[in-house]
């Protein structure tokens, strides 16, 4: 049995998955977006499915659980669900967002000036900075519409703030990675959002934690929001040749 659970990150929502939800589909696997309810959807942590035969199902070995998840989103992840993953894929994400230092308390100043934003009559000029922020180099018009332009949700903007807490407050890996998982990398080499540190430091972490060394792709003139049309043939591709199941 072959499933992923995706999970975006801070002020997307689970429509960015829709064409990677239509590929993978097609190619047998069984697809679950996780969703924060910030704007228009309602919220959803979702969990692993379980062969129809049960527990002593003979091919319960064969199984693959893969998450995929960009920025914050491993962080957004029940540990239960990140816990039983065989495969991990981490699309410009991080362990620690805020570097140590003086850039890191830069930063951490303007992410509180994005809190406070949040509901107030800047909360639009925003939002919408941050993903101009996200797309680049690319333009604005690249990114799938989200709830920035379908309407944020006063239940939304209280989960932005709360999530953009847990971003800041973020220190290491994401509670529950397994050891045993194949974990992917994939950042853009001109990301505006992670901090060059916090992206070494990310590799660094994984490197240490992971009975394999993940493997890392750094893509050209690539930004946050990995705006790279094959990216999902990509990674299927990917999952496919390593697979465990064999």
């Amino acid at each position: 049995m072959k499933q992923v659970i995706a999970m975006h990150g801070w002020s997307s929502d689970s429509t960015a998955w829709a064409p990677w939800e239509r590929h993978f589909s097609h190619r047998g696997w069984l697809w679950q977006s996780g969703e924060r309810g910030y704007g228009n959807r309602r919220s959803c942590n979702p969990n692993w499915a379980e062969p129809a035969s049960g527990g002593t199902n003979p091919y319960k070995a064969r199984q693959r659980r893969v998450v995929i998840a960009h920025s914050l989103g491993p962080h957004l992840l029940e540990p239960s669900v990140l816990n039983q993953a065989t495969d991990v894929v981490l699309l410009a994400s991080f362990g620690r967002f805020v570097p140590q230092g003086l850039e890191g308390r830069a930063l951490r100043t303007g992410l509180r000036g994005m809190q406070n934003a949040i509901g107030s009559p800047g909360e639009a000029t925003m939002l919408r900075t941050f993903l101009k922020r996200a797309a680049q180099p690319a333009d604005l018009c690249g990114l799938p519409l989200g709830p920035e332009q379908h309407g944020l949700s006063q239940r939304g903007r209280d989960c932005l703030k709360d999530d953009l807490e847990r971003l800041i407050k973020t220190s290491g890996l994401p509670t529950g990675l397994p050891k045993t998982a194949r974990v992917l990398v994939v950042d853009g080499m001109d990301d505006a959002i992670v901090a060059p540190a916090a992206s070494r430091e990310h590799l660094l972490a994984l490197t240490s934690h992971l009975q394999d060394a993940p493997e890392q792709w750094q893509l050209q003139d690539v930004g946050h929001a990995l705006l790279v049309p094959d990216l999902l043939v990509r990674v299927q591709q990917w999952l496919d040749h390593n697979s465990r199941a064999n």
